[in-house]
């Protein structure tokens, strides 16, 4: 079928000379109703053509840079031209961890990154994208963004709290992140007391009271530093990540299954005033694409990490669960990182807002979901 933008062939119509007047007639009326809602709605932007910047907080050949341009070839492909999003890696234009200043202050339009990198303004940042470890997914945890009020919470502290000049969009669930990286095996707490240890977020919070000496880096300065020295140990996310940044080539011990950072998602934000000047598709257009480029990231991630995670091992990475008594520590420091954060009204209110969905929506899926891990062992074996 031909395009009807592109196809240059001309078509031949018969029209009467009344066929051609009412035509005449409707044009009319149609281009001065157009025009009538054009000055009714003066501040409205009509956005033809419009490139906005749009950068990530992610080095260009990450697996998360991948994901932000998933959502921004799904904005592109239904704008048709009206909006472009121009998707930069981080460091093109800012930092990765100022990145959120960049759009706030209009220097970017937008970004793709995580709620944890801005807990250093407030720490509830963190609870929307590496919350305590309620026994919930990242998926679950986006539920609450979407039916538990969380996104009320997120505009609330975004703009009541701090005044920022943002509009975001919570995306994309993580499964559980791996302890990390070691030069050595640990075996339990004591282990991590007084290692140089990369993390970010709460879970920098969470690591300080087991006794760790926790480095704040973005994905692109974990390796070098490994390598220099300046840390003992990392985590960054997932086994594509971890690969392509390079993590094989300063350790060989991978940590997985973690309380650290149980669940996680990324965040999409945009300029405020940039994005209330879109009209109203548009604006729906990049809110709704957010919740496209989730469920295909859910989908991408099963081939992509599991094949990544295999080729790893293939090439000499001992991958070693996270043993039981650093577990229990894990879940005994989440306690006492709640209660001290908690004593801010915010933070306590955004907590048991979560604890009240996680209760409910965990403990049904607890009750109606089957074990996996039987029937893989039945049919995998152990």
């Amino acid at each position: 079928m031909a395009d009807p933008k592109t196809d240059s062939t001309p078509v031949r119509t018969e029209t009467s000379p009344t066929t051609r007047r009412n035509l005449l007639r409707t044009a009319v009326v149609a281009g001065a109703a157009a025009g009538a809602a054009t000055l009714a709605t003066p501040h409205v932007a009509r956005a033809q053509g419009r490139v906005l910047k749009f950068q990530s907080t992610w080095p260009s050949q990450d697996i998360f840079n991948e994901f932000a341009q998933d959502y921004v070839t799904r904005v592109n492909e239904m704008a048709l031209g009206r909006l472009t999003l121009e998707l930069l890696p981080a460091g093109a234009v800012v930092k990765a961890f100022e990145l959120q200043d960049a759009v706030n202050d209009g220097i970017l339009d937008g970004g793709h990154g995580v709620c944890a990198y801005w807990y250093g303004k407030h720490k509830a940042f963190s609870l929307f994208g590496t919350p305590p470890a309620f026994g919930w997914t990242a998926n679950q945890m986006l539920g609450w963004i979407k039916y538990g009020g969380g996104q009320a919470l997120y505009d609330e502290l975004v703009g009541s709290v701090l005044g920022l000049n943002l509009v975001g969009f919570l995306t994309g669930p993580m499964p559980t992140q791996p302890l990390g990286w070691f030069r050595r095996d640990v075996a339990d707490a004591d282990d991590l007391k007084g290692l140089k240890f990369r993390t970010v977020g709460l879970a920098a919070d969470l690591f300080n009271v087991m006794g760790t000496a926790v480095t704040i880096l973005p994905g692109g300065e974990i390796v070098p530093s490994m390598q220099t020295g300046v840390i003992d140990a990392a985590e960054f996310n997932n086994p594509s990540s971890d690969r392509v940044l390079g993590f094989p080539d300063v350790s060989k011990t991978y940590m997985v299954q973690s309380y650290h950072q149980s669940a996680e998602c990324f965040e999409v934000i945009f300029n405020k005033q940039i994005y209330e000047e879109l009209e109203p598709d548009l604006k729906a257009i990049l809110k709704y694409a957010a919740e496209a480029a989730s469920a295909d990231m859910s989908w991408k991630q099963q081939d992509r990490y599991s094949a990544d995670l295999a080729a790893m091992e293939a090439a000499g990475v001992k991958v070693v669960p996270t043993p039981e008594p650093i577990l229990k520590a894990q879940l005994e420091a989440w306690d006492k990182v709640i209660a001290e954060l908690s004593k801010e009204p915010f933070f306590a209110k955004v907590i048991q807002s979560q604890k009240d969905w996680a209760k409910r929506v965990v403990g049904f899926y607890n009750r109606f979901e089957v074990a996996s891990k039987p029937a893989y062992d039945h049919f995998f074996g152990a």
